[in-house]
């Protein structure tokens, strides 16, 4: 579902009379109703409202995931950073310039799909650990920490992965520690983390 909702949303932004916008407004607000009718009409436990919470929040523990999606966490992060490794180039040209990378004789709308299809599998994937509401902010906030420092697209994806990763690793250690949700507590991180950044790129700006 998530896949045909990236397709979707892809499709939909290229048309003049829906714009990106409104499409994820329309698309992520009747998903969320379909989704909680679906899981009040067919429940698995008696506690809905306690799955709906961990749907859209995620689990509040680490531990509570599965060695099933560890290792497919562990498979897809393979996938996706050799992905990125060996079509670098193309994955450049279709997010600087679409119309370039279609002059050059490539098929912009192919990596523009795999690219969303990736995506969508990632988010996915991370939903357990985060929740739905917050895995946006998690996929945003390092690239946007990493745009406030970093000048060259290179930099960009280097800096944001590395962000992620403190992000994550800090944000698991301290919701241990202090007993806190997981997602919420990597978001707060990567938040902070923007802020830092934001100073930061005013200081190198300043220089």
């Amino acid at each position: 579902v998530t896949i045909a909702a990236a397709i979707l949303l892809l499709r939909t932004g290229q048309n003049t009379k829906i714009k990106g916008d409104a499409a994820i407004a329309m698309l992520s607000v009747s998903s969320l109703a379909v989704g909680y009718l679906v899981m009040n009409l067919f429940s698995t436990s008696a506690n809905v409202s306690g799955d709906v919470c961990s749907t859209l929040f995620g689990s509040t523990t680490i531990l509570t995931l599965t060695k099933t999606e560890v290792f497919t966490c562990i498979i897809m992060s393979i996938l996706v950073v050799a992905f990125f490794i060996l079509f670098y180039n193309r994955i450049f040209a279709v997010t600087f310039d679409e119309n370039f990378t279609r002059a050059i004789g490539k098929n912009a709308e192919t990596y523009n799909m795999i690219i969303a299809i990736i995506t969508a599998v990632i988010i996915v994937l991370a939903m357990s650990l985060v929740g739905s509401l917050l895995i946006s902010a998690l996929i945003i906030f390092p690239a946007l920490s990493a745009m406030r420092v970093m000048k060259s697209f290179k930099g960009v994806i280097i800096y944001a992965a590395v962000l992620s990763i403190i992000g994550a690793f800090f944000g698991i250690v301290l919701s241990i520690l202090c007993s806190t949700p997981v997602g919420a507590t990597i978001v707060i991180l990567d938040l902070i983390l923007f802020f830092v950044n934001c100073i930061i790129g005013k200081f190198i700006g300043r220089i």
